[in-house]
């Protein structure tokens, strides 16, 4: 087996790398690192996430970089400051040996007079997000002209969130003697596109397939009615005791519905998404980082920087708006050689959209009934006995109340003792679940009615405003490009966008209904066209497609806009209620409720208060 050493690194990087206890190097670090040390040729890498691509790409800079100058040069472009922070510190710790070699964080949302400073004092490697790039460069404090290598590193995520001006300012002032290295967990026809722009006469590489899910993860499908989509959920927890997971939802708001229900029915879990300050979301990584937490529900921009290699589950609470955005939550799993699966909560209506991502990924999934309440009471009384076998006895301090409780108990046999135990704990579950209701969408299971389930879609939707726009694929429009369009009208700041439609000569999106006004006025008074193309948005009542026929009637007219790149894609939370007959079982106090784990099984109550009693 190849080593690292075999590879070219020098006696410092390969100290570094024993004392993190790296042994071998991964198939994408085998391809890209001896590639960038023998040629100065670009490059675009393929790997799934979790592959250690950040060594692939700072390892090989690292040998070549001239630590004795303080001049810039390597800059790595990142999505996200968690990603960006996360890049940093690893190359820190790669390069601890090495004499003189400084690396930089810079991002929005910390202090760019602190960045500046350090940037003075000399940085040979700088790992920024685009937006907090560009402002530098513009005060004339980030110069690149002795720039030698950039890295752009998930660049998929980089165009979803719509950074292609900023990279093009960023790349407009580097010099044009450097090697770019591009590297991306998933490659559709935008990234190919920006590897043909930006790149010249790249070598690629790739470890695995492209756009292939990694064989450590298994993909499983529930298929619920809307309103009993959270009530899913808890079910799925509670069936697994030992989760330890990453939920992921589609924006802001939903996700901090979701977490503030968790939270509210004793689960172990927070909320992890832009509207938290970055002292906020830097807590809560590191609570989940070390366990603390159990469960994070993230939207997929915030979950980017988030380096975690033992996830026993990924929860899709709702699909992803991008398909290729199902690759990177998944990829969350399954890391470091360890097994894990990834679970996509659907109802009727959106199974359709699991066919395109089992193409993606070359991989089906498994339809799987939720779990009922006899199951997961068989699962959480196997735990308990776990933890009893695996509970360490203290005979010092415990042996001065033994006597008395022998004399209590010297009544009951053997097999009394251990049902009388096992009840104290059990008996709650036994009558939570008593009458749980399956939750399995009887549509799903017994055939369609498609008229019950209109009613929850429109329930879903009331947050929500649907419109017509009079473009579509053959006027080369897709959902990222739409998205930019909307933005620039400026309409408001923050604005919720929904889901996005894309058909041949027209599409729908969603925007928050409190921006209605603003957003036909945006567009009537900007005149906006696309492509050559005059646009007209409108106001529409009709359904939204998925079902929807070529035509039709769009419904009233009117029309949109916002800019906000960093942010999430947003939509309005589901809005379900509790059925008073299911739970939520883990990391929760013990106070009458059916808990399943003490603050002693797995990691501490880092916020008590917050907990509510059953």
């Amino acid at each position: 087996m190849t080593t690292f050493k075999e590879l070219g690194l020098n006696s410092q990087i390969l100290q570094a790398l024993t004392d993190l206890g790296y042994e071998n190097p991964t198939e994408i670090q085998l391809k890209a690192i001896p590639q960038v040390l023998s040629s100065k040729q670009d490059l675009k890498a393929f790997a799934q996430t979790g592959t250690g691509k950040t060594a692939a790409f700072s390892l090989p800079i690292l040998e070549q970089i001239d630590a004795n100058s303080g001049d810039t040069q390597a800059i790595i472009l990142s999505p996200t400051r968690e990603l960006a922070m996360q890049i940093a510190n690893n190359i820190t710790d790669f390069s601890k040996h090495i004499k003189g070699v400084k690396t930089l964080a810079v991002y929005g949302g910390a202090s760019i007079e602190d960045q500046v400073r350090k940037l003075n004092k000399g940085v040979q490697i700088i790992v920024g997000t685009p937006g907090r790039t560009v402002d530098l460069i513009n005060r004339r404090q980030l110069k690149l002209q002795n720039l030698k290598w950039l890295i752009l590193d998930e660049a998929d995520e980089m165009l979803n969130m719509g950074f292609k001006d900023e990279l093009d300012k960023i790349l407009a002032v580097t010099p044009k003697e450097k090697q770019t290295l591009l590297f991306s967990a998933t490659f559709p026809r935008e990234v190919e596109s920006i590897a043909k722009n930006y790149l010249k006469n790249p070598i690629e590489i790739s470890a695995g397939e492209k756009n292939k899910g990694t064989d450590q993860v298994s993909h499983q499908y529930y298929v619920v009615s809307e309103r009993n989509r959270y009530a899913a959920l808890k079910r799925i927890a509670d069936v697994n005791p030992d989760i330890y997971s990453i939920i992921f939802c589609r924006t802001r708001r939903e996700t901090q519905e979701v977490a503030d229900k968790l939270i509210g029915d004793g689960y172990n879990a927070d909320a992890l998404h832009g509207d938290l300050s970055q002292a906020q979301r830097d807590s809560v990584m590191e609570k989940f980082r070390n366990k603390a937490l159990q469960i994070l529900v993230a939207t997929d921009v915030a979950a980017r920087g988030l380096d975690v290699t033992d996830l026993t589950h990924v929860i899709n609470h709702k699909l992803p708006d991008q398909i290729e955005s199902y690759t990177h939550r998944s990829g969350r799993t399954g890391r470091a050689g360890k097994e894990g699966i990834s679970i996509a909560i659907v109802t009727s209506r959106e199974k359709g959209k699991l066919h395109p991502i089992e193409r993606l990924i070359g991989k089906k999934f498994i339809s799987t009934p939720i779990p009922t309440g006899k199951e997961i009471c068989q699962n959480q009384l196997l735990k308990l006995i776990d933890k009893v076998q695996d509970i360490k006895v203290n005979e010092t301090e415990i042996s001065d109340f033994l006597p008395s409780i022998y004399e209590k108990l010297k009544d009951l046999d053997r097999e009394e003792l251990i049902k009388k135990f096992v009840s104290i704990e059990f008996n709650t579950f036994l009558t939570y679940y008593q009458n749980a209701p399956d939750l399995n969408d009887s549509e799903h299971m017994r055939g369609v009615d498609r008229n019950s389930d209109r009613g929850n879609r429109r329930r879903d939707d009331e947050n929500m405003t649907r419109f017509f726009i009079n473009i579509g694929k053959k006027d080369k429009l897709n959902p990222a490009r739409l998205i930019g369009l909307i933005n620039d009208q400026r309409i408001a700041k923050n604005i919720e966008i929904g889901q996005i439609e894309i058909l041949d000569t027209f599409s729908f999106f969603e925007l928050d209904k409190n921006y209605e006004k603003e957003t036909m006025s945006a567009f009537e008074g900007n005149d906006v066209d696309f492509e050559g193309r005059n646009v007209n948005v409108e106001i529409t009542t009709k359904q939204r497609t998925g079902q929807a026929r070529s035509g039709g009637d769009r419904g009233s007219r009117k029309r949109t806009g916002d800019r906000d790149r960093g942010n999430d894609r947003k939509r309005s939370g589901d809005g379900d209620r509790k059925p008073k007959t299911d739970f939520g079982g883990f990391g929760r106090k013990r106070s009458g409720a059916p808990g399943t784990m003490s603050k002693s099984t797995f990691g501490s109550d880092q916020n008590p208060k917050r907990r509510k009693r059953i």
